[in-house]
């Protein structure tokens, strides 16, 4: 597998993309890295560790699309940026995938620009896997699509599946549409209706409506919202996580008793830490595209991109995207 990578993309660009790319190629997911961005500036940071040089490579792109650019206006105006050259080299299939942490509005309408949708499908989703309580779980649409109606939620509900399908190798998984109760009758008219529609659907295994407080639980496979709640819960949990984190180190802190006890529950901790962490995912996909495109976080560091360049490398594996179009194309 070639994976190309947006070398400028993180808050900390080129750094974490660049030490990331050396760890990925060693545990031999994929056959190649290639690495989009200012040239010379690549070719100094590699020089700082030890690697096949075979298997990295360098397409040179002097622009930057940072965080702050509109996304639908910059992939024009920025043409020869690192993230819109990236995306190109997945479409000329110099590269069987593309991984950017950069601005995640550009990444998505680059790649809708660049790739298209599958056949049938009417908008597609940034679709993320998340951690719980028992299994990892697929969440979409997290920030995509802000207004959605019960239509597209029906098709989010078949793209999960298809996801969840390829990638974690379990059929029929569970499809939960996210709501405000577990009862049919709530929720506003779009969910009312998306929900009567998710039940009627036989290609689907729909278990009814899921709330907020049960996402974490690993009670159902799939998760379905529109993007505006998608992408709130998913930060809130983010932060939730980070502030139970910084409230349990002060804690431990405190007195000589709490660091005997934090040294004891020093295992726990640690295993609670490793579950929630979202650089052990290494980022979300943009389902219904004709294309592989996954997008990290910002603040993505080398672990974070290694993981995602390792994920591009299975999806890509898994052939999910030439399924999605056989599946879209009989649906």
């Amino acid at each position: 597998m070639r994976i190309a990578v947006d070398a400028f993309g993180s808050d900390n660009a080129p750094f974490p993309e660049i030490e990331g790319a050396v760890h990925a190629i060693k545990e031999d997911l994929c056959e190649s890295v290639i690495l989009v961005g200012d040239e010379p500036r690549i070719r100094t940071e590699l020089q700082k560790f030890f690697f096949n040089e075979k298997r990295i490579g360098i397409v040179h792109a002097p622009g930057r699309i940072s965080m702050e650019d509109a996304a639908s206006s910059s992939i024009r105006s920025k043409s020869d940026s690192s993230l819109v050259k990236t995306i190109e080299l997945h479409k000329q299939g110099l590269a069987d995938a593309a991984v950017s942490a950069g601005n995640t509005g550009a990444v998505m309408a680059a790649s809708l620009l660049i790739y298209g949708r599958i056949k049938g499908v009417q908008r597609p989703a940034i679709a993320v896997s998340f951690p719980t309580q028992k299994h990892p779980e697929v969440i979409l649409d997290v920030g995509a699509n802000v207004d959605c109606s019960a239509e597209h939620l029906v098709q989010f509900a078949h793209l999960g599946r298809l996801y969840f399908e390829f990638f974690w190798g379990a059929k029929k998984p569970r499809i939960s549409l996210l709501n405000i109760g577990e009862e049919s009758a709530k929720g506003n008219s779009i969910t009312k209706v998306a929900h009567k529609l998710l039940a009627a659907d036989p290609g689907l295994n729909f278990t009814g409506n899921i709330e907020g407080k049960d996402v974490l639980k690993g009670i159902t496979d799939v998760v379905v919202c529109d993007g505006f709640v998608g992408n709130v819960m998913l930060k809130t949990i983010e932060g939730a996580a980070i502030s139970i984190f910084e409230i349990l180190k002060e804690q431990f802190n405190k007195d000589w008793v709490a660091k005997i006890g934090a040294l004891l529950s020093y295992p726990g901790y640690a295993y609670m830490k490793k579950k929630l962490d979202h650089t052990e995912y290494g980022g979300a996909l943009l389902v219904g595209l004709n294309g592989i495109s996954v997008v990290s976080h910002g603040r993505s560091n080398a672990k974070a991109m290694k993981n995602a360049i390792n994920f591009a490398a299975r999806i890509t594996q898994s052939g999910f995207v030439s399924h999605a179009k056989d599946y879209f194309e009989r649906l």
